[in-house]
């Protein structure tokens, strides 16, 4: 039995499976505990594809208690060096509609108290995130999002807070005037996870709805007001990553596998 991946694909809010064609499930434990549901193993476009919901299948965990270093060390024990990694977000900015994909290439961190690396000694690393995104998988991710006729944006930074509560209006005004293009709660610390793993990330940001203050005739963020969009966002970015699997090459050709190379004291 093949329990190898070589990609790794993370499921975000309202995204729980990846192909309903006789997937292998597998249970895996790690350092860090259990990640957040089984794995789903399968075969897509001649690509092994291992798929964890982050939330759970039931959207169990809220965003500040997902175990995000579980998950990330389970697709490493599983083989995975490339992750797609799509969430749904909120617009900070009036051109960057409800129902459009953004390609980060940026993101700002303001969590707190998460569990956010496994360098915790003792042989002391740092690790760059200057460009935390993969630009190859960057490149994949917007083609294939324009191919399936999505509206996207190529680049944008993301504002992640802790969650699970959405943000004041006046939190929301502050982070549109910093010029950040999306919000999220989940991107931080899982890219920042990869990277420390030499894994290759790319992040397909969904946009559900306008954030609190940008649009002045949108109202606040509501869950229920969010769940149309969401689901055909989900529809989408379900065609995008087949296209992307379709079309990656089988080799790595960027510098992500090398983020270990300098970063060791």
């Amino acid at each position: 039995m093949d329990t190898s991946a070589e990609i790794g694909v993370f499921g975000g809010s309202g995204f729980y499976a990846l192909s309903e064609t006789e997937p292998q499930e597998v249970t895996i434990e790690t350092p860090y505990g259990a990640p957040s549901d089984t794995i789903t193993l399968t075969t897509i476009a001649g690509k092994r594809v291992a798929f964890l919901p982050r939330h759970g299948r039931k959207h169990q965990f809220p965003p500040h208690k997902i175990p995000y270093q579980a998950n990330l060390w389970a697709f490493h024990q599983l083989g995975v060096t490339r992750v797609i990694a799509p969430n749904a977000v909120g617009s900070l900015q009036a051109h960057i509609e409800p129902g459009h994909f953004v390609i980060n290439d940026q993101f700002v961190d303001r969590t707190s108290g998460r569990a956010d690396t496994f360098c915790d000694g003792p042989e002391t690393t740092h690790v760059s995130t200057a460009h935390p995104y993969c630009p190859h998988l960057r490149t994949a991710a917007i083609q294939a999002t324009r191919g399936e006729g999505v509206p996207v944006h190529d680049g944008g930074t993301s504002v992640i807070i802790q969650g699970p509560r959405f943000s004041t209006r006046a939190e929301s005004e502050w982070f549109s005037r910093m010029g950040w293009d999306i919000i999220n709660m989940t991107q931080y610390p899982e890219a920042a996870l990869a990277r420390e793993l030499a894994m290759c990330y790319v992040n397909i940001s969904l946009v559900t709805d306008y954030d609190a203050g940008v649009v002045v005739d949108s109202g606040h963020v509501e869950v229920t007001n969010v769940l149309e969009v969401l689901r055909q966002n989900t529809e989408n970015v379900k065609k995008v990553i087949q296209s992307m699997l379709e079309a990656l090459p089988s080799d790595r050709r960027c510098d992500c596998a090398d983020a270990l190379k300098h970063a060791r004291m």
